[in-house]
């Protein structure tokens, strides 16, 4: 990479366009797309030197904030160009993330058909299936014969996004059934399209959320599937580009809130300071508070603490304890349900799992609290006469903390996916900060239960 970076800034500094352009057009687009974030401040002029069929394809995989960079900068021929070649749900994911008033400048560079067509799409909701579909397919009757079907194909499949499959629609563009292309190629060329139709049709909804697609796609093995209305009419089709799009950018979003932070909609060293400060505080301020609850409730017990100082010792070790195995369970149950392994229906098995689970880590980890102070008192007595009964103290409470971490940390995503609320924002500080006052709660009182009076 750095040879290449080293050779386009030979090329620049000579001025040469003609080798330039060659030099460019001849590098992979992925090594494009390096140049360009190695090199932002030319990421324009490469654009605009290469061909446009591999500016579009480099463009593409581009972020949004280097392509809104570059498409400012860009002359309005190049601009032109670009936004009429981009696949129509390429330029639908770009036309969403930008102000109103510029998409309407960009949209005047298309054609009245491809208007409409953009219009229409931006008309779903943002985080709708109906804005990553594309219109661009092949489609097909029943009644045709297999050397229609490739005729059909050879007329229309370069202005498709893919010709892996073929939809079969009936009257009025009702889906009837997908073909994949290598059924029509391994046939002869007399069969009818009604016989390769086996039913077996998966379709999505264009108001399904994004992220129901994701699960379908990683389900049924699909480079692309056909997207409906509610009376099943053919409206579009998403391909597998798409999805993978949508994914990393879930898993993103995830990540950041199961942190503890809102989610980024700009890559973190392009996000100005003030934004990442806004994006922050929210949380921590809640966090802050929440924690807030654990002074009271150390107030609460503040006679038991004044009275066996000694349990004051292992306050961190309860704390961080129900705290590990809560957020342990939240990020397993977050990825799950993420994955489409568990559902809301599921929420009575995973109950009853963690409550075993939990159990057995409680236990394991009062046993070892238990040990801990058992073997030190034999060789300090730090923890005074009393500290057969401090240990069993800790070591009950280990287990109540623990259980009782596991269930708040499953339960938690499962009831905020309940409520219609993102499960990744029951995160791993979030479930922490409950786990520590009602962790407190229970350490003291067992305390008070089991210490000598």
């Amino acid at each position: 990479m750095e040879e290449m970076v080293e050779q386009i800034e030979l090329l620049l500094e000579q001025g040469d366009e003609r080798q330039l352009k060659d030099y460019l057009d001849n590098l992979n687009i992925s090594d494009v797309e390096e140049l360009i974030d190695e090199l932002p401040q030319h990421g324009p002029k490469f654009i605009e030197t290469l061909a446009t069929n591999r500016a579009v394809n480099v463009f593409r995989i581009l972020d949004f904030p280097t392509q809104e960079r570059i498409l400012k900068k860009l002359p309005g021929k190049k601009v032109g160009q670009i936004i009429n070649e981009l696949p129509p749900d390429d330029r639908t994911a770009l036309f969403s993330e930008m102000h109103g008033d510029t998409v309407s400048s960009l949209i005047l560079h298309l054609s009245a058909a491809d208007r409409k067509e953009a219009l229409a799409l931006l008309g779903y909701e943002e985080d709708s299936v109906g804005r990553l579909m594309t219109p661009d397919y092949i489609a097909v009757k029943k009644s045709w014969d297999v050397e229609r079907v490739l005729q059909h194909i050879r007329q229309y499949g370069k202005n498709s996004e893919t010709i892996d499959v073929i939809y079969v629609v009936g009257d009025k563009g009702v889906l009837l059934d997908d073909i994949r292309i290598r059924e029509i190629l391994l046939v002869d060329p007399s069969t009818k399209v009604s016989e390769l139709m086996d039913g077996r049709l998966i379709a999505l909804n264009a108001a399904d959320p994004q992220e129901d697609a994701i699960n379908v796609f990683r389900m049924n093995n699909r480079t692309a599937l056909p997207v409906t209305d509610a009376a099943n009419t053919l409206l579009g089709i998403v391909t597998v580009d798409d999805i993978l799009w949508i994914a990393n950018e879930e898993y993103t979003e995830d990540i950041q809130k199961i942190g503890g932070t809102e989610a980024l909609d700009e890559p973190y060293l392009d996000i100005n300071l003030f934004k990442l400060v806004k994006k922050r505080v929210g949380w921590l301020v809640v966090l802050f508070i929440g924690e807030m609850f654990t002074a009271t409730a150390m107030t609460f017990f503040g006679d038991e603490i004044a009275k066996w100082v000694v349990l004051a010792y292992f306050l961190p070790l309860i704390i961080s304890s129900g705290g590990n195995s809560g957020s342990q369970a939240s990020t397993l149950i977050i990825q799950a349900m993420a994955l489409g392994e568990i559902t809301l229906a599921d929420w009575w098995r995973v109950m009853r799992r963690e409550l075993i689970s939990g159990l057995m880590l409680g236990i394991i980890l009062g046993i070892i609290g238990f040990l801990r102070i058992s073997i030190w008192s034999m060789f300090s007595h730090i923890y005074g006469p009393d500290w057969l009964f401090v240990a069993f103290v800790v070591g009950f409470a280990l287990v109540g903390v623990v259980l009782w971490g596991s269930l708040s940390g499953s339960m938690l995503p499962i009831i905020l996916k309940k409520l219609g609320a993102d499960p990744a924002t029951s995160s791993a500080p979030f479930v922490a900060t409950l786990v520590d006052v009602t962790g407190l709660v229970i350490y003291f009182t067992i305390a008070i239960l089991v210490m000598p009076h």
